[in-house]
């Protein structure tokens, strides 16, 4: 492994790895944390380049976190854990449980997106124009090319057609803001597009799991503990 994740590791039982979101750290699911180590294992990371984890040398991208997450079960002799992403955690969790299927009990995906058209143009249109300019003097100042990393995550990632989901052979809870900067059409069709997946819409914007946390994670409660073979539902 090229670097050495940090991450927090919490209560006892069946693995919950948790990934946030763009530019945060594995303090954004202290409330998950202190909510579900009662009953599971809660390991939230830190992604590379941030929080307390090195960049190290490796493509910042997506599909890489996701080689970062295998190489940080491998070393921990995680064989299979419940895995909760959050925004880009989410894309990463997807682009992994189409990976590594086998080291997944069940999937979480909060706010993830396939493109960045799935992003509404409010959000999506000042991401892009901030990652062109950071870009531009990026050869010149070491933290607009560390911007313009960090935004390019959110303007050519995670790139994944609707038909690659059906790779995921998990059960997957799908959940999301109803006022979510990800387009609910967006999020539907994730929905759709996964074999065997539950849809549920969580009352606030795109952070619920931090500010309606009491809702969301009862809603991943409930999911986590159901039994096997639920028929697809849309809440």
């Amino acid at each position: 492994m090229e670097i050495k994740l940090f991450y927090r590791e919490e209560g006892s039982g069946e693995p919950l790895i948790l990934l946030h979101g763009n530019g945060e750290d594995s303090t954004y699911f202290d409330e998950q944390t202190a909510y579900f180590k009662k009953s599971y294992c809660v390991i939230a990371l830190d992604t590379r380049g941030h929080g307390k984890s090195a960049r190290g040398t490796a493509n910042f991208c997506i599909r890489q976190f996701a080689e970062d997450l295998h190489d940080f079960m491998e070393e921990k002799k995680i064989k299979k854990a419940n895995i909760l992403g959050f925004s880009d955690g989410a894309n990463i969790a997807l682009i992994f449980a189409m990976r590594y299927p086998e080291y997944v009990k069940k999937l979480i995906l909060n706010g993830a997106n396939l493109k960045g058209d799935g992003v509404k143009p409010t959000v999506q249109i000042p991401i892009i124009v901030g990652y062109r300019i950071a870009s531009l003097f990026a050869r010149v100042s070491s933290r607009a090319a560390a911007n313009a990393e960090m935004l390019g995550l959110m303007v050519h990632d995670p790139n994944i057609e609707p038909s690659e989901l059906k790779k995921v052979k998990v059960r997957t809870l799908v959940i999301a803001g109803t006022k979510d900067m990800i387009k609910e059409e967006h999020t539907r069709q994730i929905y759709e597009n996964l074999s065997d997946a539950e849809l549920v819409l969580i009352e606030g914007n795109h952070f619920v799991a931090k500010r309606n946390p009491e809702a969301f994670n009862k809603a991943v409660e409930i999911f986590l503990k159901e039994k096997d073979g639920k028929e697809k539902k849309d809440v």
